[in-house]
């Protein structure tokens, strides 16, 4: 199932989508279920939002992916202790909606990756359990200020800043993680590609480790992290990534 979150005659609303509509539901169905209001609208007559904005805290995984096949080799399923940094929800922004570059920054580069939408009040689950966490899967574009990074020696800033996490276009309820196809492109031009048999730890051992540091709330965030190198843009890109089964988050590049 894939659940939308869009504006429509000037009102927000959550719905399912079917084909090339939108059954609208009553409520946000992480909280009110999938009750339909009966109204169906056109897909092309809306306007997609992010499809959640996290209740209190984005979590990001931090060096998730082997580079390669030798390097997984070679560790030996010696992965360590995931690592991860926080963002916050105020660096949601949906489909279309641009990424500013802030003016204390040169170098500001973009990783799509694979985000994890929580679904229920979750501490200190154990990784059998933990997928039973999970609400579904979108697509998120992680932007980082490197500059910044460098400069301040940690990531808090350079993490931070307003459209730093755009999300979209939907959430997939079903959706396969260990069949994850991801390609992030710029005006066109492929710069990332992956998928998830490089990566380090599985999405339940991910939510467990940060499940046992503090509790993640519905509508939480994670995300997995990103398979290749980061890209920097400039404004006037337009930047693209796409995850096969979930969609495209699309987003323009402008300078503030």
């Amino acid at each position: 199932m894939k659940i939308a979150r869009f504006s429509h005659e000037g009102l927000i609303s959550f719905g399912i989508i079917d084909d090339d509509e939108i059954v609208v539901l009553k409520g946000d169905p992480m909280f009110a279920g999938y009750d339909p209001t009966g109204q169906r609208v056109a897909l092309r007559d809306v306007k997609l939002l992010a499809p959640v904005i996290p209740r209190s805290k984005i979590v990001g995984m931090a060096w998730s992916y082997f580079a390669d096949a030798a390097e997984q080799s070679a560790a030996s399923g010696l992965s360590g202790e995931p690592r991860f940094f926080l963002k916050p929800n105020t660096c949601v922004v949906g489909p279309g909606d641009p990424i500013t570059l802030p003016a204390s920054s040169d170098d500001v580069h973009v990783e799509g990756e694979l985000a994890i939408v929580i679904g229920k009040i979750t501490r200190n689950v154990s990784v059998a359990d933990a997928e039973a966490s999970i609400w579904g899967y979108t697509v998120a574009n992680d932007v980082t200020a490197r500059d910044l990074q460098e400069r301040d020696g940690h990531l808090t800033r350079a993490k931070s800043f307003d459209s730093f996490c755009p999300l979209g276009p939907v959430i997939d309820t079903e959706y396969d993680w260990t069949a994850l196809n991801l390609e992030s492109r710029i005006n066109g031009q492929v710069i990332q590609t992956g998928n998830a048999t490089l990566l380090k730890h599985t999405v339940a051992e991910m939510i467990s480790f940060v499940s046992g540091v503090f509790t993640l709330l519905p509508g939480d965030v994670i995300l997995t992290g990103a398979p290749d190198r980061s890209a920097p843009v400039v404004h006037g890109d337009a930047v693209q990534v796409d995850i096969a089964g979930i969609g495209v988050l699309a987003n323009p590049v402008r300078r503030a």
